[in-house]
């Protein structure tokens, strides 16, 4: 805990205390805001079902580094364009993954949204698409010193502020019935693994789509195959999520899946009248 002094706002409420609200004591109030603030403007708009795209934040599409790369005399950024250039066609690719879900979604009318975390790259593809059809656009926005700035793809009411990581996870998993993962890094790694382990764990609906895209960089990037090998997942585990290299191939595995869902589908698996239930079934075989 902090050893500054705070100093006190005289005749104001303390939530009006901005001092407070910045400091460890408002730690808790600033949690809460970010856990219950998004529900009611979910609600409001409309939303109840989420297709959620991960990726990079440094994506740019093929046009952008063509353009780019005719006017660049520095010889560093010649090098980092010519690597982006590897997987720049993810953003084209997920700019129409987006477009085609939203068409889709669009003559469902069950309340669903395109959803990314609101930057640059992967995230304003994914909306840039949605926008292009009219589909409700969200972007989970993150404060952070560098990379993180708002795409303008997003539908001004859904354009939401996180400063805590975990509540933003949260919230890309609360409403998600589609999982789409592009290239990305350290970023989009953590938020891939963290989703595949709630679902392996059974935490989460098993019936979820995960789209992992572009097969050749996920399977170079990560040996998922040795995980098995050396017993660090089952070997069933792999089944969790599907490689997809074209659209096509993408939109299909999920719409297929989506359809097969029923309007009861529960995204969390678990309920506490079934965790009871599993408690006494223990406790008479122990007897």
């Amino acid at each position: 805990m902090s050893n500054k002094q705070l100093h006190p706002a005289p005749g104001k409420m303390f939530y009006h205390n901005a001092e407070f609200m910045e400091s460890d004591a408002g730690r808790p109030i600033r949690f809460l805001s970010e856990f219950f603030a998004p529900q009611q403007i979910f609600a409001q708009e409309e939303i109840k079902n989420t297709i959620v795209f991960f990726g990079s934040a440094r994506t740019l599409p093929p046009s952008e580094i063509a353009k780019r790369k005719k006017k660049c005399k520095d010889k560093k950024e010649l090098d980092r364009l010519n690597r982006l250039a590897k997987v720049a066609q993810s953003y084209d690719d997920a700019r129409e993954l987006g477009a085609r879900l939203g068409r889709w979604a669009n003559k469902h009318h069950k309340g669903y949204a395109v959803m990314t975390g609101g930057g640059p790259g992967i995230m304003e593809a994914g909306n840039r698409g949605a926008s292009d059809v009219g589909t409700p656009s969200i972007g989970l926005n993150i404060k952070l010193p560098f990379e993180q700035h708002c795409n303008p793809y997003l539908d001004d009411p859904l354009n939401l502020q996180f400063r805590y990581f975990f509540i933003r996870k949260y919230w890309f998993l609360k409403m998600a019935r589609v999982l789409v993962v592009f290239p990305g890094g350290f970023g989009t790694l953590d938020e891939m693994f963290e989703m595949l382990t709630l679902i392996q764990t059974d935490k989460y609906a098993q019936r979820m789509p995960v789209v992992i895209y572009n097969s050749k960089f996920w399977k170079k990037a990560l040996n998922w195959e040795f995980f098995a090998e050396t017993g660090m997942i089952n070997k069933e585990d792999l089944n969790l999520f599907k490689f997809c290299d074209t659209v096509d191939e993408a939109y299909d595995f999920i719409t297929k899946k989506l359809d097969e869902q029923d309007e009861d589908f529960i995204t969390f698996t678990w309920k506490h009248d079934e965790d009871d239930k599993i408690a006494k079934k223990t406790t008479k075989k122990k007897k």
